[in-house]
């Protein structure tokens, strides 16, 4: 039960005050030993826990689908798993696969709830699968995302031919490596928030996205922000915040 259905409880009177005080303080965190599922996150947040899947069993992942199945939660992203894992959790959850994002998804897609769009960039159709990441992660946080892949700066005419998308996107999302310059470029363009996503794409002295993570972090464009290095999740998740952000009094 979470905490909008012990509210109405109370108020429809199948619950008392003290009863509900209860079931609230019982809540806090479940713990099935190996993890401790934060249940109260959407509430505080505004979104619930999201699974990490790297480095976790495809048993420990069943254990949390679980726990997170009796305590309400319909709707589940669990990033950076592999198809191998997938495959296995498969068998008892009905699951959704994006082997580019490498994200499983329990749950329908939400409708978009958010203030404006998402936009997600590419420079080269090699930081694609850091770009779905981005991409699906904040869709299912309820944004309307719109993909444009391959721009970079090497041919800089291809980005300019979508100058009415870009100046019309609430959040963007700029994922390259080489020398991860699209973020400049694309933060020069917009009067909105840029998120900077570095890939480890490109040769030697790329140094597996430190360039372009660099590069990024020291952008002349104001409004650029910087994730860490293929931290796809970590963008979609910060863009959705701010293209939902509210006035707060």
């Amino acid at each position: 039960m979470d905490i909008k259905e012990i509210l109405r409880s109370v108020e429809n009177g199948t619950l008392t005050a003290e009863e509900a005080l209860l079931k609230i303080k019982m809540q806090p965190f479940v713990d099935i030993g190996y993890a401790k599922l934060d249940t109260q996150r959407k509430l505080r947040q505004g979104v619930s826990e999201i699974i990490y899947g790297e480095g976790k069993t495809p048993e420990q992942i069943l254990g949390i689908l679980n726990a997170m199945a009796e305590n309400g939660q319909k709707r589940v992203l669990i990033t950076r798993l592999s198809k191998e894992k997938y495959d296995r959790i498969a068998e008892e959850f009905e699951l959704r696969y994006s082997e580019e994002a490498r994200l499983g998804i329990l749950g329908s897609k939400p409708a978009p709830d958010g203030l404006g769009k998402i936009l997600v960039l590419t420079g080269g159709t090699s930081d694609i699968p850091v770009a779905e990441e981005a991409a699906v992660t904040a869709e299912m946080l309820g944004n309307e995302v719109v993909r444009i892949y391959d721009v970079g700066v090497a041919g800089l005419h291809r980005l300019l031919s979508y100058l009415d998308t870009i100046m019309n996107a609430s959040v963007i999302i700029a994922v390259a490596g080489m020398e991860g310059a699209l973020a400049s470029v694309a933060g020069g363009l917009a009067d909105c928030p840029v998120i900077a996503v570095p890939t480890s794409v490109g040769y030697g002295s790329s140094f597996g996205g430190m360039t372009a993570l660099l590069a990024m972090m020291n952008s002349c464009a104001s409004n650029v922000s910087v994730v860490n290095i293929d931290n796809g999740f970590g963008a979609g998740f910060q863009a959705s915040r701010i293209n939902h952000m509210e006035i707060k009094k």
